[in-house]
């Protein structure tokens, strides 16, 4: 039973330190970085007011937005219309080409394995996700 009482108090201190980092990290964001986590926020918000899923997302480069996404599972019947793709969709067709070098994503949450291989093949070399702006790192292959 004491060992019980010693995890519980380790797991509780453990969330403790957890609860203070993060409010860190957001506050630590740059105007530009809030910006764009809000630019992705407003994407989840429209998908909703479609009917759609609520998620998000935005591309960026160069410090603009070049793609918005929100998600059009529902509206477009498409399975893979998932907000992260539709906003890479969206840059590549404003740019007129597949590469994304130099690109950041920008979601309302953790892109799926699907959505990360789409970023790793176009080259996005960032994501960031949630209110908070956690770094989700450079986007990789799952297969």
């Amino acid at each position: 039973m004491r060992k019980t009482t010693r995890r519980a108090v380790v797991l509780r201190a453990g969330c403790g330190i957890v609860a203070l980092v993060l409010p860190g990290k957001a506050a630590a964001l740059g105007e530009a970085q809030k910006h764009f986590i809000a630019e992705a926020a407003r994407m989840k918000r429209e998908a909703e007011a479609s009917g759609d899923q609520p998620f998000g997302a935005v591309v960026v480069k160069d410090g603009s937005i070049i793609g918005y996404g929100p998600s059009r599972v529902i509206v477009d019947r498409n399975p893979d219309a998932h907000a992260e793709r539709v906003a890479l969709w969206d840059a590549q067709r404003l740019l007129g080409f597949n590469d994304m070098t130099g690109a950041v994503m920008y979601s309302t949450s953790r892109p799926c394995g699907a959505c990360q291989d789409a970023l790793a093949l176009a080259n996005v070399e960032r994501m960031y996700f949630g209110l908070d702006g956690a770094d989700a790192g450079r986007p990789r292959r799952s297969r």
